[in-house]
């Protein structure tokens, strides 16, 4: 049950992903932060909060950078 959970959480984290920004730093660092937050979320439903972050902010991170802002906008960054 909890494969299933996580399986689920990884993939929303990665459909939301996409970040916000118009250059591929603002989206790369908005990424890592939505990232790291999902990925502390899904793992705490599996006993491991920091080992999610640090990996749902690493796939946030890559996801945000590799994404332009023809493909997914959702707005002004925050600290803009």
């Amino acid at each position: 049950m909890r494969r299933i959970t996580l399986a689920a959480v990884l993939l929303f984290s990665l459909s939301v992903l996409g970040a916000c920004g118009s250059s591929t730093g603002d989206r790369a660092i908005s990424g890592a932060g939505i990232g790291a937050g999902v990925g502390a979320l899904g793992g705490l439903l599996v006993g491991a909060p920091l080992e999610g972050a640090l990996i749902g902010g690493a796939v946030g991170a890559g996801t945000g950078a590799l994404t332009d802002e023809d493909q997914i906008n959702l707005g002004r960054p925050v600290w803009r």
